[in-house]
């Protein structure tokens, strides 16, 4: 299917005051500061040493900015920005609230908030974009996991950097100093990780018998490859087996195979490039 729309409420965190879109350009990966009004601004909040924390999508206004929690814990956000605001920053917390978010998925565009709509709008209205159907749960995983968008806990796990993740546009790299800033300017200037996202399959009649989940370590030729971070069982058409589709965070001197081995040899799963993912800076 081309296009789908997804239909979802999130955590939206609220910041007052003049220094709101100042603060915000500090504590994450994004340039707020060239940020029009009402923009939808994707960035990632990082910890000191680069690893990703939440995902957000940031909208500023006349008074102060929206931070909606894409992926996340939005109470670890508040409390992470709490910690570091001072009075002299002019911004202060003002609470959270629920959100609908619609965003019309289009087939191979990169992980950003190009067509979202904010709405107050009842939750069974869908008709807003001109999708050919409303994402269901079981569409919107196979979306997920076949684009490589990083949402879940698997992902976000505290330890892996935007690049591994295919995040490279939601990282602003001559913004000047932000959380993170040093340890993602080396990752860049190298040109290279360690690891990155791979989509992958399995027929559930190819399995050996343990089903694959998070933490399932890949093998190649017996050594560690990698391991999975999502994993979910679906139908991959009317009338057509049943299959297991996940992401995997694969190291660099995987990533080439188009198959890896289920640890246990429970099995073998197909491995490709997630059509979302956008590769790491390359060193100049």
């Amino acid at each position: 299917m081309s296009k789908l729309l997804w239909d979802q409420s999130f955590p939206v965190l609220r910041l007052e005051g003049s220094g709101s879109r100042t603060f915000l350009q500090g504590q994450t990966s994004a340039d707020v500061q060239q940020a029009a009004e009402g923009d939808s601004l994707p960035a990632c909040w990082l910890d000191a040493t680069g690893r990703v924390q939440a995902l957000l999508e940031i909208r500023m206004d006349a008074t102060g900015a929206d931070v909606l929690v894409l992926a996340g814990s939005v109470d670890a956000v508040s409390q992470g920005f709490d910690r570091v605001i001072f009075p002299a920053d002019r911004v202060r917390l003002k609470g959270t609230r629920q959100q609908r978010r619609q965003e019309l998925l289009v087939q191979g565009q990169p992980m950003e908030p190009v067509n979202v709509c904010w709405t107050e709008d009842e939750p069974n209205q869908s008709d807003r974009f001109s999708a050919s159907e409303a994402a269901n749960t079981n569409q919107l995983d196979r979306w997920r996991l076949e684009q490589g968008w990083p949402l879940s806990d698997g992902e976000l796990d505290g330890t892996t950097n935007p690049f591994e993740l295919g995040l490279s546009p939601w990282v602003h790299l001559n913004k000047g100093c932000y959380l993170g800033q040093e340890t993602v300017a080396k990752l860049a200037s190298k040109g290279e990780v360690k690891q990155q996202l791979r989509s992958w399959r399995i027929l559930s009649s190819n399995l050996q018998g343990t089903i694959p989940q998070r933490g399932t370590v890949l093998r190649r030729q017996g050594d560690r490859a990698g391991v999975i971070t999502s994993a979910v069982e679906i139908a991959s058409a009317e009338g057509s087996p049943q299959e297991w589709i996940g992401l995997a965070l694969v190291r660099r001197q995987a990533l080439a195979d188009p198959e890896l081995t289920l640890d246990g040899d429970q099995g073998t799963i197909q491995l490709f490039k997630p059509e979302a993912f956008s590769q790491p800076p390359k060193r100049a």
